[in-house]
């Protein structure tokens, strides 16, 4: 490896658990973890809850007010393939 790529990788490294930190800390203050993602419309995004499931939830303003839909939960299957793909590329889970 070069000198650039042991950096990058080790950016990554970092990167990585600071996201994992983020999620923990979301999950233990009962809040879900948004993981956004190109597959969906502008303004959803992927909401994931400590026990396992995760909703895609759309967020919208009225007025000042900020606000979300729910849209719909994810199969089990889903939602792990959801884990995979997006959490893997962060190098987190």
């Amino acid at each position: 490896m070069t000198e650039i790529e042991i950096e990058i990788a080790s950016q990554d490294k970092k990167f990585a658990a600071t996201i994992e930190k983020l999620r923990k800390s979301n999950f233990s203050n009962n809040l879900p973890f948004l993981i956004l993602s190109n597959e969906l419309s502008e303004g959803q995004g992927f909401y994931e809850f400590a026990d396992g499931h995760i909703e895609i939830q759309e967020v919208y303003t009225v007025g000042a007010d900020i606000e979300t839909r729910f849209i719909r939960r994810l199969t089990d299957a889903e939602a792990n393939r959801i884990r995979e793909t997006h959490m893997k590329n962060n190098g987190s889970l």
